[in-house]
């Protein structure tokens, strides 16, 4: 089957091999029979080894949803009852994990920080001693809108120290920058199959200790269908999702997995650095200045400063892009314009420099000077 390839430079979905697409041209089967259990067994499994995970001590629980889901699912589930949740809050998907909070009205603090640099390990560790009754601290691994890199490690060892469940977002980072979890002081991370792992999207997890989520089993119930210990159960006793799942999405990620194993965890990461590279020596000769510094970015995502051009125009520079299959994507720092191009998903140098080859030419089309200019 011949499928038309486009690079997405977006932050999700990610683009996929082939393979991955195929993979879902499978026969029907209900999921309740015991062969699917057990590729959902095999799923669950090969999630926990990504991060290094202990079985024993670690478990994935499967969603049908977005990584937003996942979000949902640790701060409505992990909170005890007359507990504070502490957000850690650089960035929009921080923002929105706040936003999850008000939404149940869970007791919190919003811990607003600059969108353009590191969280201030200082402004946590002030935060949690001030706080003694927060039991929950939520952070970023990756804030996508920008490219931001938090300091996990060292975040998750002052919030062990008081004693509080730590849970990263590592939406965007998962299967891509190596992670072990437990060296990296995490109780609870997330993802969803269609960034890092390269699959299609509708299918999402969360990788967390055992114990935490046997004793949410007491915690306040505040969702029906998003509630952690409740799939978890569901899994533990029966082998399957308690509710419908994505089936041929979870052939599409059975396929993504079998193929990160292939490459391995290292070669997987050298290839987006790669990309990455690429990108910036593009941007640099075109002008362009990112919205991050270097030092501070994850390597997966350049937040890129829209040009102090009149002609500049992000919507049209965009469909002239997508007209010739390359996606680009709006940016997320706070009121700033700027736009992202990632490396997330089964793309390597050489797609990098053909999207430069016709961004170069969509910025001529437009008008824009090269290179770009910058009023301050």
């Amino acid at each position: 089957m011949d499928i038309k390839r486009n690079i997405l430079l977006n932050p999700g979905p990610a683009t996929t091999t082939d393979t991955v697409k195929l993979a879902q041209v499978a026969p029907d089967i209900c999921p309740r029979e015991r062969e699917f259990a057990g590729r959902m067994a095999q799923l669950r499994s090969d999630l926990v080894r990504v991060v290094h995970g202990d079985p024993e001590q670690y478990a994935a629980v499967l969603f049908c949803g977005s990584g937003t889901l996942c979000m949902d699912v640790c701060l409505n589930s992990l909170l005890p009852e007359d507990k504070k949740a502490l957000i850690v809050h650089n960035g929009a998907y921080s923002a929105r994990a706040a936003e999850i909070c008000r939404s149940y009205r869970l007791p919190h603090v919003d811990l607003k920080l600059p969108y353009d640099r590191p969280a201030d390990l200082t402004a946590v560790e002030t935060s949690l001693r001030e706080n003694p009754d927060i039991a929950l601290v939520y952070a970023t691994h990756n804030e996508t809108g920008t490219g931001l890199l938090n300091p996990i490690r060292e975040m998750g060892a002052l919030v062990h120290a008081c004693g509080a469940a730590f849970v990263t977002d590592t939406t965007s980072t998962y299967a891509m920058r190596p992670i072990d979890i437990e060296a990296d002081n995490i109780d609870f991370c997330m993802a969803s199959a269609q960034k890092g792992l390269m699959a299609m999207t509708g299918l999402s997890f969360v990788v967390g200790r055992r114990d935490v989520i046997e004793a949410s089993r007491d915690y306040p119930r505040r969702s029906y269908y998003a509630n952690l210990y409740r799939q978890y159960d569901y899994f533990e006793r029966t082998g399957e999702m308690e509710f419908t799942p994505p089936v041929q999405t979870v052939y599409a990620a059975l396929q993504a997995m079998e193929e990160y194993s292939a490459e391995g965890e290292q070669a997987t990461w050298v290839r987006p650095t790669r990309t990455l590279d690429a990108i910036h020596r593009a941007l640099e000769a075109l002008g362009f200045r990112e919205a991050v510094r270097r030092e501070w970015q994850a390597g997966l995502v350049a937040a890129v400063r829209c040009p102090d051009d009149p002609n500049w125009n992000f919507e049209q520079v965009h469909d002239y892009c997508y007209a010739r299959g390359f996606t680009i994507y709006p940016g997320k720092v706070g009121t700033a314009g700027t736009f992202r191009l990632c490396a997330l998903g089964a793309i390597d140098a050489p797609d990098i420099e053909a999207f430069f080859q016709v961004f170069r030419q969509a910025l001529d089309q437009c008008g824009v000077a090269v290179p770009v200019e910058y009023g301050g």
